[in-house]
């Protein structure tokens, strides 16, 4: 068994459960921009991956997504962003984690400033060696390009990044993480389907499993096939 050198954490769907104030920010937005509004079912889609993908998605063009970006950001700041609560027990995995000596990351489609400020608000900021993700003008926001920036920085801050490993929700941190050449736990409480486990290496069941995974190093071979 290889141990992993370091663990890139995802930030929503993984540390925290965050789908409340996203879908209403999103509602919200759309509401304003008098485009319709999908379910609060369908609206769970679109909590995680970069949300420029998610205007695209809804069909909006370049323009009109760069319209809703600024009231979205606007609303989320002021009401949506502490709307969420840690999910039970990953504060406990990650700490028992760092206290093996493994150094955490967080590597997130959300803009960087808004992952501190939310993690400063629930106290989990003291984990983490160093806090990656979008960039505020969105140039930087598709996960493949926030693991690599996040590992960049890795690096410049003498981080062994030998052997990581990403922890996260979604397909998005599986294909992410695999352009760099990264396998990803995928984590059961977030807001993944089935599907978006294959290409992951394990899937946890609980936050408790994550410190056993990495104490054991590199797991069993990828998951091939999920349940469609």
């Amino acid at each position: 068994m290889t141990a992993w050198s370091c663990v890139l954490f995802d930030l929503d769907g993984t540390i925290t459960d965050s789908a409340a104030g996203i879908t209403a920010t999103l509602a919200h937005t759309l509401e304003v921009m008098q485009r319709p509004v999908p379910s609060p079912a369908e609206l769970l889609a679109f909590v995680g991956p970069p949300i420029l993908d998610g205007f695209a998605a809804l069909g909006l063009d370049p323009a009109q997504s760069r319209e809703a970006l600024a009231i979205y950001r606007e609303r989320y700041h002021e009401r949506g962003a502490f709307d969420s609560s840690v999910y039970p027990g990953i504060e406990e995995a990650m700490r028992a984690i760092a206290a093996t000596g493994v150094p955490l990351a967080l590597a997130t489609s959300k803009p960087e400033t808004q992952a501190r400020r939310i993690l400063d608000h629930f106290g989990l900021d003291d984990l983490f060696t160093f806090i990656g993700g979008a960039s505020d003008d969105e140039a930087r926001s598709e996960k493949a390009d926030v693991v690599s920036y996040v590992l960049d920085n890795l690096i410049a801050l003498e981080v062994d990044v030998s052997n990581p490993v990403m922890i996260g929700d979604r397909e998005h941190d599986v294909h992410g993480a695999a352009a760099n050449g990264i396998p990803t736990i995928f984590v059961e409480w977030g807001y993944g389907s089935d599907i978006e486990k294959v290409g992951s290496i394990a899937v946890a069941d609980t936050p408790s499993d994550l410190p056993v995974f990495i104490s054991r190093g590199t797991p069993e071979p990828p998951v091939a096939n999920a349940a469609i």
